[in-house]
């Protein structure tokens, strides 16, 4: 590390450890922080001190909330014979941002990777199966994994553990963005596309 003061250097150290950040991003986090007044540099650390202690997780759905029972959960204006799957909180916050889906969700906090030694019973499946049990208004489950390794085998396991039961199980679609190029797209991507067609 640099001729820095200890603690500057312990906070540089701090927030390297963030995803996504590396050595001089952390450095110039560190002095816009150092910029900032007392009170501002209090508020910051105030709030995250508050997200660590109050935040959880959704008793039925695994999403994050400061409450036993997320806002999605607790509105019953949510169409509740749909649950979307996915894998983080940070994909229900994508999903909302298109404003069309009004069912519930559940998140798995991860994905099954044999590769990494994560199984079925490492993510959050088995409160999903305990919810479809218990609830019989359930109608469609819509897996929204991602488009990878991890999140297709994620999906086939989850729809051949649900259809026996009869409840129809559906995959969001993937292939080429809007307003993406054919030539730049990948073998997968233009593969799914393909088998994701349907009639216009």
């Amino acid at each position: 590390m640099r001729q820095y003061p200890r603690s500057l250097n312990k906070l540089i150290n701090e927030l390297s450890k963030l995803p996504g950040i590396g050595d001089k991003t952390a450095q110039r986090l560190a002095f816009h922080i150092l910029s900032l007044t007392d009170r501002e540099a209090g508020e910051l650390a105030d709030s995250i001190v508050d997200a660590k202690k109050n935040l959880r997780y959704c008793s039925v759905c695994g999403n994050l909330t400061d409450r036993e029972k997320c806002l999605i959960c607790s509105d019953e204006s949510r169409d509740q014979t749909t649950i979307c799957v996915v894998e983080t909180p940070q994909d229900v916050v994508a999903m909302e941002r298109i404003r069309e889906y009004k069912g519930l969700y559940h998140v798995l906090h991860g994905a099954i990777s044999p590769a990494e030694g994560i199984g079925p019973n490492d993510i959050n499946l088995k409160s999903l199966i305990t919810r479809l049990q218990g609830d019989s208004d359930v109608q469609e489950i819509i897996i929204a994994t991602n488009p990878n390794i991890e999140g297709e085998a994620t999906a086939m396991y989850i729809s051949r553990l649900l259809k026996p039961a009869g409840i129809k199980v559906t995959r969001i679609a993937h292939g080429i963005p809007v307003g993406g190029d054919l030539e730049y797209a990948d073998e997968v991507t233009l593969l799914k596309a393909v088998e994701g067609r349907r009639e216009i």
